[in-house]
């Protein structure tokens, strides 16, 4: 098993600062153009789901985090108006694991790790070439709920995975630096990528420049990557 593994907080689809257009195209593009084994994303608008598959050339499994108007082809008119302003409220959010390859992959579906009354958060989890799993995360910010929807998203991604099964955690934990026990070391930012059961690189943390385009900064989260096995 050799795995490369991105992780990407796309902020909606905004630039940094965030300008009326979306650059979402531009982001899937640019986060698969070396086709990654797997591309996890956080943030994505709800209206972008459907294009996922056709921008990247990936098998996308998206999770819903957040719901915005009925109809996502309206919402992402909406939002067109002014991209930086008009975000989750219209157009909803959901997370999404990409997959690249020829890998085997079974959709272990989504849980909910946040506390009702909070901003609704998930946990998606894919099993993927019999063996390992990979669950995608995008956490609050609010002080220890973080800590307690962390343990949920583990819980989750542990309780499918057989004895010997590899785990991979990925996704904006907004925590700096979480320590895991039996996990490799985890990220300088709140964007991490830990493993269980298996051997890694060292976590990389993309360079502004690198997902700088025609001078606009893409996202206001770097993606990071790590090579697994």
């Amino acid at each position: 098993m050799a795995l490369l593994v991105r992780s990407w907080n796309v902020f909606h689809g905004n630039a940094s600062p965030p300008r009326r257009r979306s650059y979402l195209r531009e982001m899937v593009a640019l986060a698969s153009a070396d086709r990654p084994d797997l591309l996890c994303l956080q943030e994505v608008p709800m209206w972008g789901l459907e294009h996922l598959g056709s921008w990247s050339g990936m098998r996308p499994f998206p999770a819903v985090a957040r719901r915005g108007l009925p109809h996502a082809r309206l919402a992402g008119w909406a939002t067109r108006l002014h991209n930086g302003l008009l975000r989750s409220a219209i157009t909803g959010q959901a997370n999404a694991i990409l997959v690249g390859g020829g890998h085997d992959v079974e959709d272990l579906g989504a849980e909910r790790v946040s506390d009702h009354g909070r901003e609704r958060r998930v946990c998606q989890a894919l099993r993927l070439d019999g063996s390992i799993v990979v669950a995608n995360t995008h956490l609050g910010s609010a002080g220890a709920a973080q800590r307690v929807e962390l343990g949920r998203a583990r819980a989750f991604a542990e309780a499918h995975a057989a004895p010997g099964d590899t785990v991979v955690l990925a996704g904006d934990l907004n925590i700096l630096a979480p320590r895991l026990d039996g996990y490799s070391a985890a990220g300088p930012g709140i964007d991490h990528i830990v493993v269980r059961g298996a051997g890694t690189g060292e976590l990389v943390v993309w360079p502004e420049a690198r997902r700088r385009q025609n001078g606009v900064v893409l996202s206001d989260h770097p993606p990071v990557e790590l090579r697994v096995g």
